[in-house]
């Protein structure tokens, strides 16, 4: 309860470094919440739902939602009422409304780092079991299970969040290196030795400031900064040997620098990779939407493929960030506000609509290779036409990770001290600074 008020009281800022707001997957909206009335049309006799999200495109994708479902149940429309609000006071205000059971939405978005305070407790969401458990072989379970609690499933997943390798193949050709021929990290550092010899680029930027890159390498090895039963396991062992691998890519093999704003979404750090300073970055697929917006120069130059894995046959991508949507239980429509939720994120077609509405991949793995999602559009045209072969290639190979209401302090402590002490100013070896980061989150818990 103590965390749950910090929370409601300053809002865990850290997250958003993470995941989907101001840094992640998705935008977070402005300062004023906004609404807007969907029918499909002019229905009469239609069943109002509110729905809320933090994230104004996704009021977009169920605007669309809604008119689908009126067109294909007329004998049941409804009027979606979305509204839109700044990420914390979103959250904050949904936390209030569960706690003092009133005011609630009947639909909300909850993102993946805040997720585990609406699960304290008796979880004040209606389990969607009926609509996931059919379908569940159809998608990346991993998505499923991080919006979990004793086998309940009350989050709807927006997208996998796969973690793959943005490579410029106009460097890495320059450099006389096959792409493909990179299985493993110890190939791609070999990799960058070519290309720091033969171009005037690095192979990658390490961040200092944002620690989703570190956790992409640290899930591939089936670690976590917490277990599955929610222990704190900063300075493990694998922990420990990845982040020394990132400082030796800088001070040893001398093929990476420092990620100019120190993090992939700074504005320093877009112009830095525009300009081909370096030849790859790992990110999830969601990151595609930052090369379209922001580093347009490298249209048609850039590649997808998977993660290179820490030996041979071991996991080649994560699934990172993410917004689970939810039915509250205060909902006055509980079934239909259930189903409609279900035909908005489960369904074929809602899928193909995730990626054609918002370019996210899709959780649904079984659309991956349907023909609508084929189809000629902006992200094709900047990094060719094989992303969803990338993403069948790695759909077994995505973990979930492990979120707690800690999650945060853990943001905190690596963003501000651990990957600046280590890898900025060199100052403290990674066991050390993991070490001593365990300490300070554990003070944090207790």
């Amino acid at each position: 309860m103590k965390k749950n008020l910090l929370a409601i009281l300053f809002g865990l800022m850290a997250v958003m470094l993470m995941a989907c707001a101001g840094g992640g997957d998705e935008e977070a909206s402005g300062d004023e919440a906004t609404e807007s009335e969907v029918t499909g049309g002019d229905v009469e006799n239609a069943t109002e739902l509110k729905y809320w999200t933090f994230v104004e495109l996704h009021m977009e994708f169920f605007k669309d939602a809604a008119i689908r479902w009126n067109e294909q149940n007329p004998d049941r429309p409804i009027k979606l009422v979305a509204e839109t609000f700044p990420y914390d006071n979103m959250h904050n205000n949904l936390l209030l409304a569960l706690q003092s059971g009133t005011g609630a939405p009947d639909i909300s978005d909850i993102e993946i780092g805040r997720f585990p305070n609406y699960l304290q407790g008796v979880p004040q969401l209606l389990p969607m079991n009926e609509f996931v458990e059919p379908e569940i072989d159809n998608f990346i379970k991993s998505r499923f299970d991080i919006y979990a609690k004793d086998g309940n499933y009350y989050g709807m997943p927006t997208h996998v969040g796969a973690s793959v390798m943005y490579y410029n193949k106009e460097i890495m050709d320059a450099a006389g290196v096959d792409i493909d021929s990179i299985k493993t990290w110890d190939d791609y550092v070999e990799a960058g030795k070519k290309v720091v010899e033969s171009t005037d680029a690095v192979m990658a930027g390490v961040p200092t400031g944002d620690y989703l890159p570190v956790w992409q390498m640290i899930s591939q090895r089936d670690s976590d900064w917490f277990d599955a039963e929610g222990n704190l396991t900063l300075n493990n062992q694998a922990n420990i040997d990845t982040l020394k691998f990132l400082h030796d890519m800088i001070y040893e093999h001398k093929v990476a620098e420092i990620m100019p704003g120190g993090a992939p979404h700074a504005e320093e750090f877009y112009a830095w990779m525009n300009e081909g300073a370096a030849a790859s970055v790992a990110m999830p697929m969601w990151y595609m939407g930052r090369f379209t917006d922001y580093m347009t120069d490298l249209k048609g130059k850039m590649v997808v493929r998977p993660l290179p894995a820490w030996e041979e046959g071991g996991k080649r991508s994560a699934g990172m960030g993410g917004t689970g949507t939810v039915v509250t239980n205060q909902t006055e429509h509980p079934e239909l506000a259930k189903e409609f939720l279900a035909f908005a994120k489960l369904s074929k077609e809602a899928n193909i609509k995730l990626w054609n509405v918002l370019g996210f991949d899709p959780p649904r793995w079984d659309v991956w290779e349907d023909p609508a999602v084929r189809e000629d559009n902006k992200f094709y045209q900047f990094f060719g036409t094989d992303i969803f072969d990338t993403l069948l290639e790695i759909k077994d190979e995505i973990n979930a990770v492990n979120i707690t209401e800690y999650t945060p302090d853990v943001a905190t402590e690596l963003n501000t001290n651990t990957l600046i002490n280590v890898l900025r100013e060199n100052k403290q070896t990674p066991e050390e600074a993991l070490n001593q980061a365990q300490k300070t989150v554990e003070a944090n818990m207790k």
